[in-house]
């Protein structure tokens, strides 16, 4: 059963205007409030007081399918279940490899079937008796779970398909209502700017004089950074964090890379797939909190990493995060693909043990909404007298395929990764809001990754 959203209160509907006017448009919602209310007859509201949030979305995929009548949900790039559903809709309905993910085939198709749509509209009404699509924005969309928390301004920028004809502007607001706190209403200001990628480009100077002065300003860029997109490097040097989410990199390696290299120019990132493995890196540090298991570290020697098969970045994360800790460095990358995607890492220690890492994709059957997702990992070394050995693992069946794969060394500490139940984008990016600038232990995993790739690269 789906859970019941929020009461929401709207202080404007989305409302068509034009870009000169988004600012005065804005101001009138609030005086036209007034502070106290309508009459005294409903609570106090707080404007937007607490940081701005730019949201880039990486293409056009809700738009084409909403456009094609398969999906009637937000238009905020968080593909969620009803993308998931109306994705594989799509690819039954044309015979295409059932994924419910945005293959390259799937949105071929979509951008195909949308341009027919296109050249046979006839006004007021479209093929199969579909209404024309416009934007639904009727109610909050990207940050339901940041709402619920903060006051903030959020700029959506949503690249389209189709012909230029430059950029439109809508400004809505939103009030989530809380029994907690009823007698005062927190609100958000939406901003959704839309065009095609070359009308949001041609607009990127008037953005930062949308981010509210003083405040922090956060950019949540839903596709590869690319330091070569105008657009990003604009607002990248203006925020004061750029967030993106390696689980849904198309190319996870080469994207890991560019990633480094971002970090290595000075760009503050955070990678909301990082906040994922905080309860895999806390555990760790758990298990060898110990004395005489914290001697025993420098006898780790064998790493296995078990992943859901599709995006190696959670496993890459991690492994960074231990080598950059325990100060291995990279000496060789394999890489074999097949039912299972392996992964072997060599590097050396400091006391000159070579230490061999081995992660693992696992296929499943029932694949989450995060793909890539930690099952099991284990530490182990090839000295059967150090009691370093230790499992830890997402549920039994992880635990017993890393007990079974044997070792001189039997795994002398089980541990178990609790609820992943706030692992989803939304919950993530409300916190990550909570804290800007740059992150070391994230950056210095980074780059031991950074380093780890590029001897595959040049393999």
């Amino acid at each position: 059963m789906t859970p019941q959203a929020s009461t929401i209160f709207s202080l404007q509907a989305p409302k068509d205007i034009s870009l000169t006017e988004i600012e005065a448009e804005l101001n009138q919602i609030w005086q036209s409030y007034g502070i106290t209310g309508e009459d005294g007859a409903l609570p106090a509201a707080t404007r937007a007081t607490t940081f701005t949030l730019v949201v880039y979305e990486p293409e056009e995929t809700q738009y084409l399918l909403a456009a094609l009548g398969f999906y009637n949900g937000p238009i905020d790039g968080i593909l969620g279940p009803q993308t998931d559903t109306a994705l594989r809709q799509v690819q039954i309905k044309y015979g295409l490899t059932e994924t419910g993910t945005a293959t390259a085939e799937t949105l071929a198709k979509l951008r195909e079937e949308f341009a027919k749509r296109q050249g046979n509209e006839i006004i007021g009404e479209t093929p199969n008796g579909l209404a024309p699509y416009s934007f639904n924005t009727s109610s909050p969309r990207i940050a339901d779970e940041i709402a619920l928390r903060n006051p903030c301004r959020i700029i959506a920028l949503c690249p389209i398909a189709g012909e230029d004809e430059g950029v439109k502007a809508q400004v809505s607001a939103y009030c989530p209502i809380q029994k907690q706190s009823s007698s005062t209403l927190v609100c958000c200001e939406y901003i959704t700017l839309t065009g095609t990628t070359a009308a949001l480009e041609r607009i990127g100077g008037m953005i930062p004089a949308l981010l509210i002065g003083g405040l922090p300003k956060f950019l949540w860029w839903k596709a590869t950074p690319d330091p070569n997109n105008s657009l990003f490097k604009r607002l990248a040097a203006v925020c004061n964090n750029v967030i993106v989410d390696s689980c849904n990199f198309n190319e996870p390696e080469t994207d890991l890379i560019s990633l480094q290299e971002l970090v290595d120019i000075g760009i503050p990132l955070a990678d909301l797939n990082w906040r994922r493995l905080a309860a895999w890196q806390e555990l760790t540090a758990e298990a060898y909190d110990p004395p005489h298991r914290r001697e025993a570290l420098t006898e780790i020697d064998r790493i296995t990493i078990d992943y859901e098969k599709g995006n190696p970045s959670q496993a890459l994360l991690f492994l960074g995060w231990l080598a950059s800790r325990l100060q291995w460095l990279p000496v060789s990358y394999e890489k074999e693909s097949g039912d299972y995607d392996i992964i072997r890492i060599r590097f050396a220690s400091p006391n000159q043990r070579q230490v061999e890492a081995e992660l693992a994709g696992v296929p499943v059957a029932d694949v989450g909404e995060i793909v890539g997702d930690l099952i099991a990992l284990r530490l182990s070394s090839t000295n059967p007298k150090a009691d370093c050995g230790t499992v830890i693992c997402s549920e039994t069946g992880g635990c017993m395929r890393m007990e079974t794969h044997g070792g001189a060394q039997s795994a002398g500490l089980f541990q178990q990764v609790s609820s992943l139940s706030e692992q989803k984008a939304e919950a993530l990016l409300s916190q990550q809001v909570q804290r800007w600038g740059r992150e070391a232990l994230f950056e210095e995993s980074l780059t031991v990754i950074g380093q780890v790739l590029k001897l595959g690269a040049k393999s």
